[in-house]
């Protein structure tokens, strides 16, 4: 067996020997629970190659290497268009003569993003606010199979960045703000989507954690920083066996991510034993020869650099061919670790849509995060069950996904209203307000001179229809202009100026996954603008394009939107109870500018609840919200973007169908100042292209430890209908690490899900920044009333140790160490200590 062989083999025995022994911590179950469902292993998982076999595979390997022109083998570090494109990400031309398929790539990180219909999951966030690492392999299976089944080899997924800031725009695609919650998840989420032969590409690596000039901003970061906080979920996704790491945009450090060394080479493959490939982001290659000479194997989506340059740079010298071997290598191994070169294929599995719809509505169900709930405004029942306002245009128009590269085509997603009207039943009462018009009202024909119908316009191929009015304005007014249409987008200008001009890059390709299209699936484009008094002139050009194509302009001024609040208003006081649809929607390739709900929903909020204080807001929404608005609600129910069963999932947790088992993920602040980048341009979003993660290992919910900032609601917050004791706390050494048991009750009168928690305190041994609180163990529970379970966590190793960058190793904090018990990061109710000696 060659020495590279065996060093595989060994690394992949440890990785699987270290999740194995190292589960319970891992899981925050200990020895007594299992980390994943039961029959998790029995699918179609790629198996652990014995030696013999693994031999011949290399030996495969290196015989495909030795018949390949310098050409295929550059053709095989790119991508390139694909000729049978299906709507995937990216495409990577194969070798037929020598039987190395094509590879497709693509986006799926709630689901595979295709131009079919595919299951739409809950988004990431929500996944991870269930605090169940079980359910993470059940939703990477869904993804894995469905990839599959749809004509696709690799999945650009799972995102593992941490929500560093909440004004990041991709939170929602990411899991938590803890480096060791997101190791958990993502370590589980990879198994489940590989079960199912789907190659799984852990993003971004590394620092991507906002979209505000994430193509150029240098990102720094202490080398202990980097390890206690962004690498944790990196470095489990390879324990895992990820078959791809996809390189991020940002520079590290100074160097760009996708030719730094450090990164790709020493730590990925060199500490950590990494023996997949890596990829770069779409466009996020700077070089030839620094890029692969730094590890990168795979320029994508195109050849700009490890095309025609990269077969130049080889020819000239400037590149030995033995680079390009070494990536060619890590691809064609992945793909048979996968059965992708076997002859024939294996044949790709059918969608099983009904199983991915059970598995959405239980993700869905299991995260959703109550937030507040006083004098009894949830569950819904009696009297207050059968007498419901339904207000928000998210409650009429489901709210699926985020944009971006996390949108994905449903088989179907039913409206809250209607799932709320179905389990209300015969005999009860639900009314609908809009609340906020979202898409716009038709323009009045007579409004123009000369007048023109702009709401339902057809133009036919090849033709160009245009108009040119004006129309006036009594008084002053804020007015949203919106054009809807299904071709190529319409020049609309008012006054000369042109509304709805195209933008540069992801900007104008992801709009949002709720304002970007239209309910009938036309897209849509707005702009809020001041209007003064006097007259306007309004012209509009279309062009039909070789396919024809149907447009429509809309608006909503100042009267439209009082008469809508007038009306929610209205419809609230007739309700026993009210549940408000509360919207915010971030996508890829742009950053929050506000933590506050956009729009008028502050004002509608505040109203409606003044009508009604029996008001129940849920939020879909991407990450941490500012609530002013609070205190004059019964209820807020966070469920993220939930998928296309969330109409189901929110009715079942609001009338008590199902207990709100989530828990959050993130802290939410009370104001925008009071965030770990709060205040600090230079922490965010960065001063002339420059960032510093200047709050060290002090992330999310440790940050507001530190400082002793009190958040509007704290990470691991989440309520339930039923209530909770914490008991019987006991820690005790065991093998350099705690072990730690207490009990857990239900005291209420109703089934419940607790996520009980355990954080542990710093070491006085080590002289290393330490966090005042760190996440170490969890473990989520189903109880009968006044059920009891006495819960055991292992805390190991690694969650007593830190990071020492002398050493450039971790090292354990032993010493006396304070262990901490409870619902949230500030609700611990059990504290003990114990001393934790090295082995």
């Amino acid at each position: 067996m060659s020495e590279a062989v065996s060093r595989r083999s060994a690394m992949r025995l440890l990785a699987a020997a270290g999740t194995a022994g190292t589960a319970g911590t891992a899981l925050g179950a200990g020895a007594c629970a299992p980390g994943v469902p039961p029959g998790a292993g029995a699918r179609k998982a790629p198996p652990v190659a014995p030696a013999a076999a693994e031999a011949k595979g290399a030996a495969r390997i290196e015989a495909l290497l030795e018949r390949l022109t310098l050409d295929e083998k550059t053709a095989l570090l790119h991508g390139a268009p694909d000729p049978t494109g299906l709507g995937q990400a990216g495409y990577v031309p194969g070798v037929p003569r020598l039987g190395i398929p094509a590879l497709r790539l693509a986006d799926g990180p709630a689901g595979v993003r295709v131009t079919r219909p595919a299951t739409a999951l809950p988004a990431p966030v929500l996944l991870a606010s269930a605090f169940d690492p079980g359910l993470a392999r059940e939703y990477g299976r869904v993804i894995g199979r469905e990839g599959r089944a749809l004509g696709q080899d690799v999945l650009l997924s799972p995102m593992v960045n941490l929500i560093r800031t909440p004004y990041a725009g991709r939170n929602f695609e990411t899991f938590a703000e803890d480096p060791r919650l997101t190791a958990d998840l993502v370590a589980e989420m990879i198994r489940g989507i590989q079960d199912e032969g789907l190659i799984a590409t852990v993003k971004h690596f590394a620092l991507n954690n906002q979209e505000h000039g994430r193509d150029t901003v240098d990102v720094i970061a202490a080398e202990q920083t980097l390890h206690e906080t962004e690498l944790r979920g990196f470095e489990a996704a390879v324990a895992a066996g990820a078959g791809a790491v996809m390189g991020a945009y940002n520079k590290v450090n100074g160097v760009h991510a996708c030719e730094s060394k450090a990164l790709l080479d020493e730590l990925l493959r060199g500490s950590w034993g990494f023996d997949g490939w890596v990829m770069s982001d779409w466009d996020a290659t700077h070089s030839t020869v620094a890029a692969i000479g730094a590890g990168l194997d795979m320029e994508m989506p195109g050849g700009t650099h490890f095309g025609g340059p990269l077969r130049e740079a080889v020819r000239g010298g400037s590149v030995p061919e033995g680079a390009v071997d070494l990536a060619v290598h890590r691809i064609l191994t992945t793909m048979d670790r996968f059965g992708l070169l076997a002859a024939p294929p294996a044949a790709r599995p059918p969608r099983d849509a009904a199983a991915g719809a059970r598995t959405a509505r239980k993700v869905a169900t299991a995260g959703a995060v109550l937030l507040r709930n006083e004098h009894g405004t949830l569950p819904l029942t009696g009297a207050a069950a059968r007498s419901i306002a339904v207000i928000g245009p998210t409650g009429q128009v489901p709210f699926v996904s985020g944009g971006g590269s996390a949108h994905v085509v449903p088989d179907g997603a039913a409206a809250p209203l209607t799932a709320i009207r179905r389990r209300a039943g015969n005999g009860s009462t639900v009314h609908y307000a809009l609340g906020e018009d979202l898409y716009g009202r038709p323009l009045p024909a007579k409004l123009l001179t000369p007048s023109v119908d702009l709401d339902e316009r057809a133009v036919d191929p090849g033709r160009v229809w245009s108009h040119e009015g004006e129309f006036r304005l009594a008084a002053d007014d804020e007015w949203t202009l919106l054009v809807h249409y299904t071709g190529k987008r319409p020049v609309v200008r008012l006054d000369g100026e042109e509304l709805f001009p195209v933008r540069q890059g992801v900007a104008e390709y992801f709009a949002g996954g709720l304002l970007g299209s239209a309910p009938d699936g036309m897209s849509v484009r707005r702009t809020t603008l001041a209007l003064k008094a006097g007259t306007h002139r309004l012209a509009v050009t279309a062009e039909g394009g070789d396919k024809g194509q149907r447009f429509r302009l809309r608006h909503t001024t100042g009267a439209i939107r009082a008469a809508d609040l007038a009306e929610a208003v209205r419809t609230a006081k007739s309700a026993r109870s009210v549940v408000l649809f509360a919207y915010e929607d971030a996508t890829e390739g742009r950053d929050r500018t506000s933590l506050a709900l956009p729009g008028g929903q502050e004002q509608l909020i505040e109203a409606v609840a003044a009508a009604n204080p029996r008001t129940t807001v849920v939020l879909n929404t991407s990450s941490s919200t500012t609530m002013p608005w609070l205190s004059r609600t019964g209820a807020v129910l966070q469920m993220y973007y939930p998928g296309q069963e969330g109409a189901g999932a929110t009715a079942d947790l609001l009338f008590g169908d199902a207990d709100p088992g989530g828990r959050l993920t993130q802290t939410f602040p009370a104001d925008e100042q009071a965030t770990p980048v709060g205040g600090d341009p230079l922490r965010y979003p960065g001063v002339g292209g420059r960032q510093e993660y200047s709050e060290g290992i002090h992330v999310g919910h440790r940050w507001y430890d530190a400082e002793r900032v009190t958040p509007l609601f704290p990470f691991g917050h989440g309520l339930s209908y039923t209530t909770w004791q914490y008991e019987k706390l006991t820690v005790r050494p065991e093998r350099a690490g705690l072990c730690v048991e207490f009990t857990v009750r239900n005291t209420g009168r109703r089934k419940g899900t607790e996520v009980a928690q355990v954080y542990v305190g710093p070491s006085a041994d080590l002289e290393l920044d330490q966090p005042v609180r760190a996440l170490a163990g969890y473990r989520r529970l189903v109880l009968a009333p006044g059920e009891a379970e006495r819960v055991r966590i292992d805390i190991g190793e690694r969650a007593l140790s830190s990071w020492d960058p002398e050493r450039h190793a971790w090292v354990l904090g032993s010493g006396r160490r304070q262990v901490f018990v409870g619902r949230s990061s500030r609700e611990l109710p059990l504290r003990s200590k114990a001393v934790v000696t090295s082995r």
